[in-house]
């Protein structure tokens, strides 16, 4: 059974824990799943060690901002064409062979730690590559779950990724925090090779995903067939606007540094605890996601779950302003330990975060569904290129926004940010009458 089954989604069970069903229902689902859920630890542990490494060199937020930057052009071209490669050959094979890229990658970023060379440009040069293997990965594995699991299934299996997520992003920026402070980079990548490795497992025992319908090979003629079906599917096309609207002015990241070192104080473990309760705000969220499969008004609940994740942003900032207000610690190290921290701060902060993270995952596992409901098989990797360059492609222009009103000693930017998603937010809902009215019984690009 795949998405483009007819059958409408059943009349879901009232309860309260996210619905294991895909699990039950695939175990291909399950396996991948399982294998995006622990390589996916270590990508976040080394995405979150370089960028410390990259500051404990040049002390310079924007320094760590620009390897979200970098790399955001060759991350859209390799998501558009990873895009039609999944749409042209073997799903399967594609998320392979850009795996293996992303493991040797990861490997190559130990080996400049180990051996001391503390070169930024070759750090930009190999996230960037890591970042256009992981674009291509998760285009391919996305168009591949609609293949695996029925359509009635997909929010469902969209909460369960954000659980998978919220696991990635609580254990791995945590792990990377307590490893660096420990034991260093090089053995703080080192664990990421290791781990990577389920990545294969997950993908290698998975059938042959070929594409099902009209199948067109890579190239000009492809893209422009994508693009005419994305302008003629406002729902669709939605899904893609409001989140680069929330992921540009409200990720805070490239801040955290900042802030463990010289705001609220904590160094490493700052950053770490900043990130990962981001992350268990998501994964909470998808653990008590029962009841989000029985909502229809899809659109609307992106809509409503956006507008709230701007407000905790902004509360993010106020808590900023509030600690920068009270007197700055001086220049910190990124090396010492919760003990030189303002915890009442770093617990305000915390909780906002986590409920952004929260609001996140709403949003995304309607923007999932929707899209993975709505667009034919033929369709789905070239979709699910644009919808991974969004998803990936937002925040490091957000790493931008960011990175530039703070090199300016400021720090509004979450405020300003969040502010600036509600009102953008509500302006589109009103203008696109046709989002709010989307009816999961009745997907419509």
């Amino acid at each position: 059974m795949t998405a483009t089954d007819p059958t409408p989604p059943a009349p879901a069970r009232k309860r309260l824990f996210v619905d294991l069903e895909p699990l039950r229902a695939s175990p291909a689902f399950a396996r991948m799943w399982i294998g995006s859920a622990v390589s996916g630890i270590g990508a976040q542990l080394t995405l979150v060690a370089v960028g410390l490494e990259i500051y404990d060199i040049t002390r310079s937020t924007f320094a760590v901002a620009l390897v979200g930057v970098i790399s955001l052009v060759p991350m859209i071209v390799a998501g558009l064409y990873g895009g039609m490669l999944a749409d042209a050959f073997d799903r399967r094979i594609v998320a392979l062979l850009a795996a293996v890229v992303a493991w040797a990658t990861t490997a190559l970023i130990a080996l400049h730690s180990y051996l001391g060379l503390d070169n930024v440009a070759l750090l930009y040069a190999l996230t960037t590559v890591d970042a256009v293997a992981a674009t291509i990965i998760n285009t391919s594995r996305q168009s591949i779950i609609p293949r695996l699991i029925p359509t009635r299934l997909l929010p469902a299996a969209s909460a369960l990724n954000g659980i998978s997520g919220g696991v990635q992003l609580t254990v791995g920026p945590a792990l990377a925090g307590v490893l660096v402070a420990s034991v260093g980079f090089s053995a703080t990548y080192t664990v990421d090779v290791v781990l990577f490795t389920a990545a294969f497992l997950g993908i290698v025992a998975l059938p042959a995903i070929l594409p099902e319908g009209e199948i067109q090979r890579p190239g000009l003629e492809s893209l422009l067939f994508g693009y005419r079906f994305l302008k003629r599917s406002p729902n669709i096309r939605m899904t893609f606007v409001v989140d680069i609207i929330a992921m540009t002015f409200g990720q805070p990241r490239v801040l955290y540094p900042v802030v463990g070192a010289v705001l609220i104080g904590g160094g490493a473990v700052t950053v770490g605890v900043l990130t990962a309760a981001y992350a268990v705000g998501a994964l909470l969220c998808s653990l008590f996601s029962g009841r989000l499969g029985q909502v229809r008004r899809q659109g609307a609940a992106v809509n409503w779950a956006i507008v709230a994740y701007g407000a905790c942003i902004a509360a993010f900032g106020i808590v900023l302003w509030v600690a920068q207000s009270g007197g700055s610690r001086g220049l910190g190290s990124l090396t010492e330990g919760l003990a030189s921290a303002n915890l009442p701060a770093l617990a305000a902060a915390a909780v906002a975060l986590a409920a952004a993270g929260a609001a996140d995952n709403v949003s995304s596992i309607f923007r999932n569904t929707i899209l993975q409901a709505a667009a034919p098989d033929a369709m789905r990797g070239r979709l699910q290129g644009i919808f991974t360059v969004v998803v990936t492609g937002g925040p490091r222009v957000g790493d931008l926004f960011v990175g530039l009103l703070a090199a300016a000693g400021t720090v509004w930017p979450p405020l300003l940010g969040g502010a600036l998603i509600v009102v953008l937010i509500g302006l589109l809902a009103r203008l696109q009458p046709s989002f709010r009215r989307y009816d999961a019984a009745n997907p419509t690009p």
